[in-house]
């Protein structure tokens, strides 16, 4: 029987990884004939936004733009993407539109200029008053055609911990039926959800808001899409920040995995570090690691007692998503917290665990991953050989956090048809704006290793602020981080090459 990958409230399990052309018309009856900037013949038309009242505070604006589903093809079948606005509270010192990329993949940038806290809030005052912020649910997420399936198959998901053979090729089935499930509930755009298709759509909102160029600020998966649209569109760029990179040079799953593993297991270390050193830590005085490691032996016995549905087990991987989790904060005492009540906590009896109750069979849900995830990353695993043999070298590198929530992204992709709509290759950007990078020294999700090594596939138009600290995101830690970066969005000076702003207290 295949071990389940089931939700749980408090974890996040699932999911934190070139089409040049001219612009194609927007399909809009209200469409009016203003080309786009830099747009070849025949690249022409633009639709009027329709903008209604939104937002926690009514003082956001939400549109929905038609576009095709497949630019190759304009002419055929369209989708809605979502998009949303907060005007600049001082238009006479109005820069332009600041578009920003979400992250993932899976975040709802509507939501993010949408809600007041945990949403608009991202961004300074500074920000606030000098642009319009814009942002959108990227294709088949959230209000934008989203990825639909079966609830019952998605509660079925297998254990990313692949332990047999058995266990491999049981995956692969899944995945396979999974695909075709969602490719019969979604539609067309299951097929077009990679990250290139996005960079048409968000130059086809570049140019429905009247912007000669764009501004942008992509986070975290937000970044590939960044890069691939400075790539297909360089001209067309204003300003670029790529803030936590991706590096979408990485072409097979080891060394993918490796670098993931091995910036997980650095901020496992940095907790530990710190929890010795903290006398408020939780677990102050205790061997943290030694606890953690029986945490997921009791995990994988079935045995550990998911605190938020009593008589469940927690899975190992679940407990590793949890973990991982609060590295992106990151939430040290949170954890230390976590694990002690986990090891105080008695132990669920499996033949006695309470049943998980089915959805009922004709409800679905979304996906807001696989389709998009795996068509832009091409990590193919051939066989359990292969997997045990990578699963091995990410022990060796990762001893304590070897199977976190970055397997995931290669199990989920097991079997997916190659070739990808948009594989990985080296970054080849020709702007004549420059573009600023920022990343954490020891950022859980994407390497800073990662963000060192676009800056150099970008080359002199590049410079990597760095963050001194830890964490998933590096925007909002300290003045020095935030004034860099409004700085650079406002007036497209970049701080000096090598600037490293120091790290926040935790």
């Amino acid at each position: 029987m295949q071990r389940k990958h089931r939700r749980i409230a408090w974890s996040a399990a699932a999911a934190g990884l070139v089409l040049a052309g001219a612009a194609v018309p927007l399909s809009s009856p209200s469409a009016s004939a203003a080309p786009s900037a830099n747009a070849a013949p025949g690249a022409a038309r633009t639709p009027a936004v329709d903008w209604r009242a939104c937002g926690d505070d009514g003082q956001a604006q939400c549109a929905t733009l038609r576009l095709p589903v497949d630019w190759a093809h304009p002419d055929g079948p369209t989708f809605g993407l979502a998009i949303a606005r907060r005007k600049a509270l001082d238009p006479g010192a109005r820069v332009g539109t600041l578009v920003f990329g979400p992250g993932g993949p899976g975040d709802s940038g509507v939501q993010r200029v949408t809600k007041v806290d945990g949403g608009i809030d991202r961004f300074s005052d500074r920000l606030r008053q000098r642009f319009d912020i814009v942002s959108f649910d990227p294709r088949g997420i959230g209000a934008s055609n989203p990825v639909t399936c079966s609830a019952a198959l998605l509660a079925a998901r297998p254990d990313p911990i692949v332990k047999s053979r058995k266990e491999f090729d049981a995956t692969v089935a899944y995945n396979a039926e999974l695909r075709d499930d969602c490719r019969k509930r979604t539609g067309p755009l299951y097929d077009h959800a990679d990250t290139m298709s996005t960079v048409r759509d968000v130059d086809a909102i570049r140019a429905a808001l009247g912007e000669t160029k764009l501004s942008f600020h992509g986070s975290s998966y937000g970044t590939l899409l960044g890069e691939e649209y400075a790539e297909t569109y360089p001209g067309r760029v204003r300003a670029l920040v790529l803030e936590s990179v991706d590096d979408h040079s990485i072409r097979a799953a080891q060394p993918f995995l490796e670098s993931e593993m091995a910036a997980a297991q650095d901020s496992f270390d940095r907790f530990a570090a710190w929890c010795d050193r903290t006398a408020s830590c939780a677990l102050h005085g205790r061997d943290v690691r030694a606890v953690l490691r029986d945490l997921r032996e009791r995990a994988a016995r079935g045995e550990l007692a998911d605190p938020q549905t009593p008589g469940r087990a927690l899975t190992e991987f679940e407990l590793l998503v949890v973990t991982y989790k609060t590295f992106y904060g990151p939430d040290w005492a949170k954890l230390a917290s976590l694990l002690s009540a986990l090891e105080a906590s008695k132990p669920v009896r499996p033949a006695k665990a309470a049943p998980v109750a089915a959805p009922p069979a004709e409800g679905t849900g979304t996906d807001n991953f696989t389709a998009q995830f795996c068509s832009d990353w091409n990590l193919p695993v051939r066989d359990y050989n292969e997997f045990a043999r990578i699963s091995r070298r990410t022990e060796r590198i990762a001893p304590d956090m070897h199977g976190a929530r970055p397997l995931m992204a290669v199990t989920a992709c097991l079997g997916w048809p190659k070739p990808v709509a948009n594989p990985q290759h080296r970054l080849k950007v020709r702007t004549a704006a420059p573009i600023l990078l920022a990343n954490a020294v020891h950022d859980p999700a994407t390497p800073y290793a990662w963000a060192r090594n676009v800056a150099r596939q970008i080359g002199p138009k590049a410079t990597l602020l760095t963050y001194a600290g830890s964490g998933h995101g590096s925007y909002g830690r300290g003045p020095c981080m935030q004034d860099a970066i409004d700085g650079y969005l406002i007036s497209l000076k970049v701080p000096a090459r090598g600037t490293v702003c120091p790290a926040v207290p935790q």
